[in-house]
Parts: C-alpha cells; sequence; structure tokens
C-alpha cells in the first residue's frame, strides 16, 4: 500500500490501485480523466479536494457506485486515517481491492452500511 497517495477525490482508493505509477492523482494536471471526471469538476467547483469534505450527500459521478461513495461515507464518519489504517491492515490480511480484470473484496456490495463494516473488520 502506497499511504501517501491516500484517497481520490471521489472516494476511491488511490494507494491501493493498481495503476498509481501511471496517474498522477486527481490533483495534477496529469489526472487520465479530468476531462470526463464529475466529481473533480465538482470538488474543484466548491474548493474543496475531497468528495467527503462536501456537506451535501449525493451520488455524482463516480459516488453512484457503492464503494467510491462507502468509503466517502466511511471517512464523513470516521476520519482519513481510519479509512487508511483499515485498508491497510486489511490488504496485510489478504482483502483485495480490484485490479483490471479481477473484482476485489470491497467491490461485491449491494448495501452501503455492510461495505463499511466489511471496511472496518476486514471480514464478511
Amino acid at each position: 500500500m502506497k499511504r501517501e497517495l491516500g484517497i481520490a477525490r471521489c472516494g476511491l482508493a488511490c494507494c491501493l490501485c493498481s495503476e498509481n505509477d501511471m496517474c498522477g492523482g486527481c490533483s495534477s494536471d496529469e489526472c487520465p480523466d479530468k476531462e470526463w471526471c464529475e466529481n473533480l469538476k465538482c470538488s474543484r467547483e466548491k474548493g474543496i479536494t475531497n468528495c467527503f469534505l462536501c456537506e451535501i450527500d449525493c451520488k455524482k459521478g463516480l459516488l453512484a457506485k457503492i464503494k467510491p461513495y462507502g468509503f466517502t461515507l466511511f471517512v464523513k464518519r470516521y476520519g482519513i486515517e481510519a479509512l487508511l489504517d483499515c485498508l491497510e491492515r486489511n490488504e496485510k490480511n489478504g482483502v483485495v481491492y480490484h485490479r483490471e480484470g479481477i473484482n476485489g473484496d470491497y467491490d461485491d456490495f449491494d448495501d452501503v452500511e455492510e461495505l463499511i463494516e466489511f471496511i472496518k473488520s476486514g471480514e464478511r
């Protein structure tokens, strides 16, 4: 885990992403998705660095997907360091974040509260 890469504006875990060597992240002009990313555009317009800093509970852009939305809610409730701690512990215990062609353990949820409990415990 590359903890220093943190969490993307939308809630995705840059720190666990397999593409993090090719991406400068949301805040860089190197972001490959900067032309279409609604979360990047919206957060820049609001002058915030991450969607979890927004007071509005929305499902715009990638927040329409349960994983980024759940990670964002987790940070709103428990803080960024708590999320990073859980993700790091879970990775060490074999929990898989998505990779190209691989559905990760965080991807298999329909209920956001169940996802948050899985983040906290690392167990199903």
